[in-house]
């Protein structure tokens, strides 16, 4: 079967479900049979001293603020694209543990139709969002806090967009029936009210707003979620938002993302916004409004987005920009936008390039910024 999204695109175009899965089959159960032997482990099992609130609180702080050389009892300052090494960071490792494991679990369920799969995954979201003792609390209160400058901000909701592919694989064990329903119930009304908290919270408003790729991570967040819970009213107001906000107000009329450009990791923010927007177009498509193939009066969409990246992607040498403060030598890897794209706009070459590049990243800031790694869940 081919994607809703690319029905109408030459079949040389595709990629078919079964060539994805056997492109994809041995990575996913290497990977499901090693996590078959790990058990949840929830922000609860961590306890962050540093935070304002309580066990059942996501905790984190801002990657790029550090101690102020000239007194270390003064708020911190901040240094752009240099993380600080010294930040907690076991929450945030917690729940990409989780982006990790649940994906590639139900993937494997989806190839193989193995039980054993599904019953892990679902042990893990079951302590993730259902049961009292272990469960999140579904807002982002104090995530990304400063020391001495605050206990938490809006911008820490970038954290949760590694449960983006959660919802999906959640979603996809509900579709093939292997998620009983007080799980369901429970799991879904975890992702609702999480919603909700996004969407009035003044840490969400602020989020929405901010005007680079966290506005965009924030609604790619709220579409994977509100479609997991099958908010209709909500994936509309992304269209809405994608359509008059996201791309006029970010995307160059070049295809570039001007406020990535500016950072002092040009090369990777760039294409993590790619991503963002690339995943927010695949999850808002429908068979009557494609995302992927939107375009502004002046032209501006995700097929001159990619058409700008896809060169630097391809040969990282063409890159004219300073190269990236850290981690440039890290990317690219195998990114979503190059598969999705590929298939939604009708181009092999994307497709190509992406089954060359590496899938399983060990950079701890790639994983970080690479959110969505089982196609297998997405591609129908």
């Amino acid at each position: 079967m081919l994607t809703a999204l690319a029905i109408t695109q030459p079949i040389s175009a595709q990629i078919t479900r079964n060539q994805l899965i056997s492109v994809e089959r041995h990575r996913v159960l290497e990977q499901a049979d090693r996590y078959l032997r790990e058990q949840p482990v929830t922000i609860t099992d961590v306890r962050a001293e540093r935070s304002a609130g309580g066990v059942h609180d996501f905790y984190s702080e801002g990657d790029y603020w550090w101690p102020d050389p000239s007194d270390s009892t003064k708020p911190y300052i901040r240094r752009d694209g240099e993380t600080n090494p010294a930040n907690f960071e076991a929450h945030r490792n917690a729940m990409r543990r989780l982006s990790q494991i649940v994906p590639a679990l139900v993937a494997a369920y989806e190839i193989t139709g193995d039980g054993r799969y599904a019953r892990q995954a679902i042990a893990h979201l079951r302590a993730w969002f259902v049961d009292a003792d272990t469960r999140m609390n579904p807002s982002m209160l104090y995530a990304q806090a400063i020391k001495g400058v605050a206990t938490g901000r809006g911008i820490g909701i970038i954290d949760t967009i590694h449960l983006v592919e959660v919802a999906q694989a959640a979603l996809e064990l509900e579709q093939l029936g292997a998620l009983n329903d007080p799980t369901l119930t429970a799991t879904k009304n975890w992702f609702r009210s999480y919603v909700e908290w996004m969407t009035t919270h003044k840490y969400g408003i602020e989020e929405r707003d901010n005007g680079n790729n966290h506005s965009a991570a924030w609604a790619l967040q709220v579409a994977a979620f509100a479609r997991f819970t099958g908010d209709s009213a909500k994936l509309a107001e992304m269209r809405t938002m994608f359509r008059e906000k996201l791309i006029p107000g970010q995307m160059a009329a070049d295809g570039s993302f001007p406020k990535e450009l500016a950072r002092t990791k040009p090369y990777g923010y760039s294409l993590f916004q790619l991503d963002v927007m690339g995943m927010l177009a695949e999850v808002l498509s429908t068979p009557r409004e494609n995302m992927w193939t939107y375009e502004t009066p002046d032209g501006r969409g995700m097929r001159k987005a990619m058409a700008y990246m896809v060169p630097f992607i391809k040969d990282k040498r063409r890159w004219s920009l300073k190269p990236d403060v850290m981690y440039f030598d890290a990317w690219p890897v195998r990114h979503p936008s190059l598969l999705f794209g590929g298939l939604a706009l009708g181009e092999p070459s994307y497709i190509a390039l992406w089954k060359t590049l590496d899938a399983d990243p060990s950079v701890d800031e790639v994983i970080r910024n690479n959110p969505v790694r089982q196609p297998v869940l997405w591609v129908r």
